[in-house]
């Protein structure tokens, strides 16, 4: 059955049909109609053509942020175990860190029949809670915490601040910091507040030129060093935001003849391989991320099944793991 046959049949216009289906404001009167039709003839005009009278499609939108990244593909894993055991299949959109492309995509799954929606988002506008106001179905959001909505995040805030107070408390006086952009409200904002809390308990005052701002990749973690070293005093210990990030600086130290941890230590976050097999091997903060994947799913799946509830917030915690970036 066609459109033109079942907006005949409802008794309404095509055009009456595509508002339902794309939650467009449609007369009570006429959603009736359609609604009616739809139980008689269990009409469905997108990805959804097995159950619309229950409106059950077994799919799952998760929207990424990159590929690349092995936080990612770890809280994937722990995502996809949880809704394949469910009998759910994942609707993988991958945005390459392009917030128009998260709010596109949130748009296609809101115009589509999924069951549910993960987003992981770094930057959270107003757009994007335009866009989820309208969304019908359960969503979580996955890595931040924002307010009104279910979230699954991480201790960003405590772990920096651990990471920053373990190397002041060996001996650091004059620390930077590697960060990201402070609109990233986690890896950015979060994260440098942490920094900056350990440093107010020890009295220390935090130089700006000792403040750099990176992407999420080695080759910037690289080229902010060397902009840290340029200059004619040097930081004794530098924080990154991540482990790619503490990775580069760590590289350009070595190749500059700065020595590690006895002219600087270096920490990160994210426990990831890349902080293991460094040539130096870096202090990093373990982050939970597979866990994150699991309970996202869990917390999606609970929605579905019982309904919407008040928004939830789960934190997870973070394991400060030592090594020789940091062994004074």
């Amino acid at each position: 059955m066609n459109i033109s046959e079942f907006a005949k049949l409802a008794g309404v216009s095509k055009s009456a049909v595509s508002r339902y289906f794309n939650n467009g404001y449609l007369s009570s009167e006429k959603t009736a109609l359609i609604k009616a039709a739809i139980e008689k003839t269990g009409y469905a005009p997108s990805l959804s053509a097995r159950s619309v009278k229950n409106k059950i499609t077994k799919l799952v939108g998760v929207i990424i942020p990159k590929l690349s990244s092995e936080s990612i593909a770890r809280i994937t894993e722990g995502i996809s175990g949880v809704l394949s055991e469910q009998g759910y299949e994942l609707l993988l959109v991958n945005t390459a860190n392009d917030y128009n492309k998260e709010i596109d995509s949130l748009e296609l799954f809101r115009n589509n029949w999924v069951d549910g929606i993960i987003l992981m988002a770094s930057v959270f506008t107003k757009l994007h809670k335009t866009v989820l106001d309208k969304i019908r179905v359960p969503v979580v959001i996955l890595g931040q915490n924002y307010k009104g909505y279910n979230c699954v995040c991480h201790d960003d805030f405590g772990a920096a601040y651990s990471l920053t107070k373990l190397m002041l408390d060996k001996g650091a006086s004059d620390p930077a910091c590697v960060g990201v952009r402070m609109d990233d409200l986690a890896t950015g904002k979060l994260r440098f507040d942490g920094f900056m809390k350990a440093l107010n308990e020890k009295g220390l005052s935090f130089h700006r030129e000792n403040r750099e701002t990176a992407d999420f990749t080695f080759e910037s973690g690289y080229e902010h060093a060397r902009h840290l070293f340029s200059g004619s005093s040097r930081p004794d210990a530098v924080f990154c935001a991540t482990d790619s990030i503490a990775a580069g600086v760590v590289l350009y130290c070595k190749e500059n003849g700065i020595r590690i941890p006895q002219d600087v230590m270096v920490c990160g976050i994210g426990d990831s391989r890349l902080s293991r097999i460094s040539s130096t091997t870096i202090t990093s903060a373990h982050l939970h991320y597979k866990t994150a994947g699991i309970e996202a799913a869990n917390m999606l799946l609970s929605q579905i099944d019982h309904g919407k509830s008040p928004p939830r917030i789960l934190q997870l915690g973070y394991e400060i793991v030592q090594r020789e970036s940091t062994a004074r």
